[in-house]
């Protein structure tokens, strides 16, 4: 059993809550995408285990990976679906497992847009625009296409109620479609729904309005909304603000501060957070010896900017490696929750740990090789066992990033 939270974690283990929904303390596992789903977007014994783990091991919230709300907005293979009503019995038993150890979930509903990597597929997107990280350049959608996507995420969130699980989280970050509405760079309509912030505004709040009126009005809504574009020239923090400002007033009970347009994954993801010289020499990491940590809490101004504009909770999510970080996020009150991704994928027993005292970073290095193996391999640290980074080289080596009909990613 857990003892009492030490000074360092006091605000980690507070409970919580978004809308009317009690969370038992602050710790979130932001969506990761799991490649663990069968070939028509079915939830897996692999998937359920996954989550369980987690659950188990005291997390508070735990958001799922991505799931693709559309056929035409798949992200990648073997992704989880949420698009059809056959897949509700096998999220309910996702939903159900999670639910008897006490943590929350949320569904996290997606629709990729142009950067879907799955080839064949009919993508979507507001303009004709390369997109960066895939390079498929998709026509523009039609008015009853733009409709028709914004009709698939009240869908979707209508089986999330229906499977029982406890709150809707939209992805509206990291360039998926909405980012590429809200982005001048990727919307270069003139009509209703482009040609003016406002108007790059409409898609996401229609999003959120089809959520809104398909789950119960006690269900939390809430969503990873994109602040700026990496690319100069693009969004802007400013005209976020003003977005998030709407979208809150259209019913989102919590916004998870992210980045819109990329031009590498890192820029959702950045590597090496925290990795000392220890940590670089126990996990043969020989360039990063004389290198200095890269810095904790990266969206944090993010969140610091959004905290006075909006009333509601804010999840930051970021490169948080150390107890003493993310309790003192919370309790200078930047951020309601603290969202980790990577860390919990080397470590799932890190909340309990914590709340019984452990002291110093996770172990993750934030070396993205879960993240190259995605729509490759099931969802793993490739850092321990170690022979598992003898595989990954080999898998390399031998093309396999670059085989099997899936769209490269810009670091693979």
């Amino acid at each position: 059993m857990a003892g009492p939270p030490s000074h360092l974690t006091s605000h980690l283990f507070e409970p919580g809550s978004i809308g009317r929904l009690a969370i038992r303390n602050r710790l979130v596992r932001a969506g990761t995408s799991e490649t663990m789903a069968g070939g028509g977007g079915e939830v897996t014994d692999e998937l359920v285990s996954l989550y369980e783990t987690l659950a188990r091991n005291e997390v508070g919230l735990i958001i799922t990976g991505h799931l693709y709300c559309d056929q035409r907005g798949q992200y990648a293979r073997n992704q989880t679906g949420i698009h059809e009503d056959r897949l509700v019995a096998g999220l309910s038993s996702l939903a159900s497992a999670i639910g008897r150890h006490g943590a929350r979930v949320f569904a996290q509903v997606a629709h990729a847009g142009s950067q879907s990597r799955i080839q064949g597929v009919q993508a979507l997107a507001p303009s004709p625009i390369p997109n960066v990280l895939t390079g498929r350049i998709v026509p523009a959608a039609s008015p009853s296409e733009i409709g028709d996507a914004v009709q698939a995420f009240g869908g979707a969130a209508g089986r999330a109620a229906a499977a029982g699980f406890d709150g809707v989280h939209i992805h509206g970050a990291n360039g998926y479609l909405i980012s590429e509405f809200c982005s001048g760079l990727t919307n270069v309509r003139e009509d209703e729904w482009g040609g003016s912030p406002e108007r790059r505004d409409r898609f996401a709040l229609e999003v959120v309005r089809a959520v809104r009126r398909a789950v119960p009005p006690e269900m939390p809504v809430t969503m990873k909304l994109g602040m700026f574009d990496v690319q100069p020239g693009g969004l802007a923090v400013s005209e976020s603000l003003d977005r998030a400002e709407r979208l809150v007033s259209a019913g989102l009970d919590g916004i998870e501060v992210s980045v819109n347009a990329m031009q590498r994954p890192t820029d959702s993801a950045r590597r090496y957070v925290a990795v000392d010289r220890l940590r670089a020499v126990s996990d043969l990491l020989p360039h990063r010896l004389f290198a200095s940590p890269e810095p904790e809490a990266y969206f944090l101004p993010l969140a610091q900017a959004l905290r006075p504009r909006v009333e509601c909770r804010i999840l930051l999510v970021g490169g948080l490696r150390k107890a003493e970080t993310m309790n003192a996020v919370l309790g200078r009150g930047d951020a309601d929750f603290i969202a980790l991704a990577r860390p919990f994928i080397r470590e799932p027993e890190l909340v309990r740990e914590l709340a019984a005292g452990r002291t110093g970073p996770a172990e993750c290095t934030s070396c993205n090789l879960c993240l190259m193996h995605e729509g490759h391999h099931s969802l793993r640290c490739w850092r321990v066992p170690r022979g598992r980074l003898a595989q990954h080289a080999l898998y390399r080596v031998r093309g396999g990033f670059r085989r099997e009909g899936i769209a490269p990613r810009a670091d693979a």
